[in-house]
């Protein structure tokens, strides 16, 4: 297990297990998480990295062990109580999941108007976080108008207006071309500065020495503290 005695602990996973009928996802993963942490977890396509994701956010069930979350254990929250956990996280998937019919300014209010904020605050903060990721001049275009880079800028400004705790990302850079890419590390700095935990699948060991943090590997559902096993 990572020591992360030096910090707060934001996430903890003992001995967790994720299978998918007789095929073994995630074997017996073991791991601490420090609040404001920059973690990669590295691997090919096939080694788990999104399940792993999937089963932090509640976007699946483990089969087996425990996850600790801000201190709430995941397998015995109920329910009712599942959207708001959801609000200490900001996920950046792979495919984007904007909504093609609505714009952009809309895609990113809908975090805050789920959580019951006001209409003159949703404005003005998503105003400014559209700002931030240099997204302000397209804040009423759709989706399908916008280029990869674009989509993937939007997505991250919804992770972030809520202010969570946690932003997790799958894959964030994959199909991006090298200026968009590069923005989007530069956003992922700026927001790990402000304090968020941030974990970031990749197969890509190159992000790591752009943007520092540190880095586990992921293999065939086994988790390593080496960057590459091999």
């Amino acid at each position: 297990m990572i020591d992360g005695r030096d910090k707060d602990l934001i996430i903890r996973l003992f001995n967790v297990h994720k299978y998918y009928g007789s095929k073994k996802a995630l074997i017996d993963i073991s791991l601490d998480i420090p609040a404001n942490d920059l973690l990669f977890i590295l691997g090919p396509s096939g080694a788990g990295k999104t399940t792993l994701l999937k089963l932090l956010y509640l976007g699946e069930c483990l089969s087996e062990g425990q996850i600790l979350v801000d201190g709430i254990n995941l397998a015995r929250i109920p329910r009712r109580k599942v959207p708001f956990l959801r609000r200490k996280y900001g996920v950046i998937f792979q495919d984007y999941k904007l909504i093609p019919t609505k714009s952009v300014f809309e895609n990113v209010a809908l975090v805050l108007e789920a959580a019951g904020e006001k209409a003159g605050f949703i404005q003005k903060k998503v105003n400014s976080v559209l700002k931030t990721v240099g997204m302000e001049q397209r804040r009423f275009s759709f989706p399908p108008s916008l280029s990869g880079g674009e989509q993937q800028r939007v997505a991250f400004a919804r992770a972030f207006v809520g202010e969570p705790k946690i932003i997790l990302a799958d894959e964030p850079t994959g199909s991006l071309d090298a200026e968009s890419a590069e923005i989007i590390l530069q956003l992922f700095q700026s927001f790990y500065q402000r304090g968020a935990t941030i974990i970031i699948t990749t197969h890509d060991q190159g992000l790591v020495h752009k943007i520092g943090g540190r880095a586990l590997y992921l293999k065939q559902g086994r988790l390593t503290p080496e960057t590459d096993p091999a």
